[in-house]
């Protein structure tokens, strides 16, 4: 599964670190899930999406 965590992050001039803070994670759970090894929980994927002020489906392209 693919995201674009770190382009839309980085467009709202966001660090990794404050990401981290808002989803109420560590950051390295951030550099996960940008890097796609790991998949996250559907209450992770929506307060990521929710930061961002996106969609979990706008956030995350599901590949078949």
């Amino acid at each position: 599964m693919r995201n674009r965590i770190r382009e839309l992050r980085t467009q709202r001039k966001m660090t990794q670190e404050q990401l981290a803070q808002a989803a109420k994670v560590r950051r390295e759970t951030i550099v996960f899930l940008e890097q796609g090894k790991y998949n996250p929980s559907l209450l992770l994927a929506h307060r990521v999406a929710r930061t961002l002020g996106t969609t979990v489906d706008e956030l995350f392209l599901f590949e078949g």
